[in-house]
C-alpha cells in the first residue's frame, strides 16, 4: 500500500479548518465546489440541501484551507432540524476562521440578524469573514449598498464580495480565510479534495438530481441511503462496471408519485443526471439502481433518522 504523499513546505505555510455559514441557499455549497475546484458539495436551487458538514480540501503552495459546509442555519420546526443546528455549533467550535456568506441580492432579514448574533459571541474566538456572495446578480449600486448593510451588520475581520459562477474574487476569498490560519503543515496529503466516504457522495449526487424542478415542500422530507456499491465480478479489467444501489426515502406516497413521474419518466432523468456525477467521481462507468420508498414523518421519528444516517449524537 503507498505511503500518502505531502510535499516539500516553505516554513511560513498554513494550514487549518474554515466554515461557511449562513442562511439556506446563500450560495455556500456552489462557493465550497469553486474554492477546491471539483464538485464535493450538491447545489440546488431549493433551500436546506445541504445535511453533511462535507469537507473540501483546497491546496496551495504556501496553505492548505480545509473547507466545513454545514447545513443553512435556520428556526428548526422539525427533529432534524434541530439536530442540522446543533451540528452546526459543534463545528462553529472547532474551526480556525468563519465565513458568514450573505447574499448580495437579497436584503439582511431576521435570519441574517439571527446568525449574526450567535457569531457576535463566537468573534472574539474566531475571526469571522462576511462574504457577500451572488455578486454577479446585482449591478454595481445594488452591491455597494448590500456591503454597506453588511459592514452595520456585525464587526467583521473582512468584508470580500464574490461570485462563484463568475470567479470573481474567489482566490481573494482562498487568500482573506488562508490569512487566519495557524502555521502548521499539510494536514492532508497532496491531492485529497474531500475526506468524505465515496458513499456519502454518491447519495449526494442522487438528492440533488431528486431535487432538480420539484415543489418547496419535498427538499426537506427527501433522503438518500447508498444501498450497497461494488465493482461487478467478472469484468475485464479493461472494461470495469460499479453495480450502485441506491434508496430514495420520501414521507408520503403522493412524494414518491412525484419522485417516480409519469411512467417512471422523472426517476429516469434523476438516473441518468446522477450518474454522471458519479462516474466522474469513481472513474468508471456505472449501473444506478434507484428504488423509491416511503418512510412516514421520518424527520420527526428518531428511530428512523438514525437509520438514514442522522443520528449526531
Amino acid at each position: 500500500m503507498s505511503q500518502p504523499h505531502f510535499p516539500e513546505v516553505p516554513g511560513d505555510f498554513r494550514a487549518g479548518f474554515a466554515c461557511f455559514v449562513g442562511r439556506p441557499n446563500t450560495g455556500k455549497s456552489t462557493l465550497t465546489n469553486a474554492l477546491v475546484g471539483q464538485k464535493i458539495a450538491i447545489t440546488s436551487a431549493k433551500p436546506q440541501t445541504t445535511r453533511h458538514t462535507i469537507r473540501g480540501i483546497v491546496h496551495r503552495p504556501d496553505h492548505q484551507l480545509i473547507l466545513v459546509d454545514t447545513p443553512g442555519l435556520h428556526r428548526p420546526r422539525t427533529l432534524l432540524g434541530a439536530r442540522l443546528n446543533d451540528l452546526v455549533a459543534a463545528t462553529l467550535a472547532e474551526v480556525d476562521v468563519i465565513g458568514f456568506c450573505l447574499p448580495a441580492n437579497e436584503r439582511i432579514g431576521p435570519g441574517d440578524r439571527y446568525i449574526a448574533e450567535q457569531l457576535a459571541d463566537i468573534a472574539g474566538r474566531t475571526p469571522v469573514i462576511a462574504l457577500v456572495t451572488k455578486a454577479d446578480t446585482v449591478d454595481r449600486e445594488r452591491l455597494a449598498q448590500a456591503l454597506l448593510a453588511v459592514g452595520q451588520l456585525g464587526d467583521f475581520a473582512d468584508i470580500v464580495p464574490v461570485s462563484a459562477p463568475d470567479d470573481y474574487n474567489v482566490a481573494t476569498v482562498d487568500e482573506v480565510l488562508a490569512s487566519h490560519l495557524p502555521l502548521s503543515s499539510p494536514l492532508y496529503p497532496d491531492g485529497d479534495i474531500t475526506d468524505e466516504p465515496e458513499e456519502v457522495l454518491v447519495a449526494e449526487l442522487v438528492r440533488e438530481a431528486a431535487l432538480e424542478g420539484v415543489r418547496d415542500e419535498l427538499p426537506h422530507s427527501l433522503a438518500v441511503q447508498v444501498e450497497e456499491m461494488a465493482p461487478r465480478e467478472d469484468r475485464p479489467a479493461e472494461r470495469p462496471l460499479w453495480d450502485v444501489h441506491v434508496n430514495l426515502y420520501v414521507e408520503r406516497d403522493s412524494q414518491k408519485a412525484i419522485i417516480i413521474g409519469k411512467k417512471g419518466a422523472r426517476l429516469k432523468e434523476i438516473g441518468s443526471q446522477a450518474r454522471r456525477g458519479i462516474e466522474a467521481i469513481l472513474g468508471t462507468p456505472v449501473y444506478l439502481d434507484l428504488h423509491v420508498k416511503v418512510a412516514k414523518d421520518w424527520q420527526r421519528d428518531p428511530k428512523q433518522l438514525g437509520r438514514l444516517g442522522f443520528d449526531f449524537s
